[in-house]
């Protein structure tokens, strides 16, 4: 049988092109910090936290999240970001957390309050869960596997987030300005309590609003909210 060149150069070119387009990524030894920012456009003191959490972009020991909240969407301008579950979330973190009340700008800080920013705890805690993540498509698939240490039940959430969004605000309290953000939280979903290893699932396509592309991180928490590991993968641009 006659085998032609071109042929074989196919056959063996396939595999390269294959795992060119494996994504995926995993989780390492340590957790990192998990900051969740609530803000708002119409929020006049929201600004300065926007850009400090802008400045927390690439780092590989923070997972920075940016959760736009719909309350201050009556008072004169809305937000295009603001979803009613970042709200819900918000409200949830802080009974969780035993806080009295919720604001903006608030940071969250593994799931607590946090007031000192624009500083951060330095906290290196050794990692109890084991996450890998992968892309198939428009669904980003996850295998959890809880490690010594791990407490009987797990929780979590996904999200997916997008950086590099300008807004020009035309009313309300930030009337007139510009506004930048990065990682804006633009998908959000809950995970239900569970023990022992899992496969979690969620789907997000790879770019969101102009083409930018599209970060999904998951968040493996306690009973309590806090998280115990925390991955981010960006397949996108």
């Amino acid at each position: 049988m006659k085998i032609h060149l071109s042929t074989l150069l196919l056959c063996t070119a396939l595999p390269v092109a294959f795992a060119a387009e494996r994504c995926e990524t995993k989780s390492g030894a340590n957790v990192p910090l998990v900051v969740e920012l609530y803000t708002s456009e119409g929020c006049n003191s929201c600004p300065p936290a926007d850009r400090w959490l802008s400045g927390l972009k690439g780092r590989s020991d923070v997972v920075a999240l940016a959760f736009h909240v719909d309350y201050w969407d009556r008072l004169g301008w809305v937000d295009r970001f603001a979803d009613a579950a970042y709200t819900r979330r918000q409200v949830e973190q802080q009974r969780l957390s035993g806080g009295g009340f919720v604001y903006t700008p608030q940071v969250l800080v593994d799931g607590r309050d946090w007031r000192r920013w624009p500083t951060l705890p330095a906290v290196s805690r050794a990692s109890v869960v084991e996450l890998q993540l992968a892309r198939h498509g428009d669904r980003v698939r996850a295998q959890v596997a809880p490690l010594p240490g791990a407490p009987a039940q797990l929780s979590g959430y996904w999200v997916a987030t997008e950086d590099g969004h300008v807004s020009q605000v035309k009313a309300g309290e930030n009337a007139g300005v510009s506004l930048r953000h990065d990682a804006v939280v633009r998908s959000y979903q809950p995970v239900s309590a569970f023990s022992g290893a899992r496969e979690l699932s969620f789907a997000s396509p790879t770019v969101g609003e102009g083409q930018r592309p599209r970060r999904v991180t998951l968040v493996v928490t306690d009973a309590r909210g806090v998280p115990l590991q925390a991955v981010a993968l960006s397949c996108g641009g």
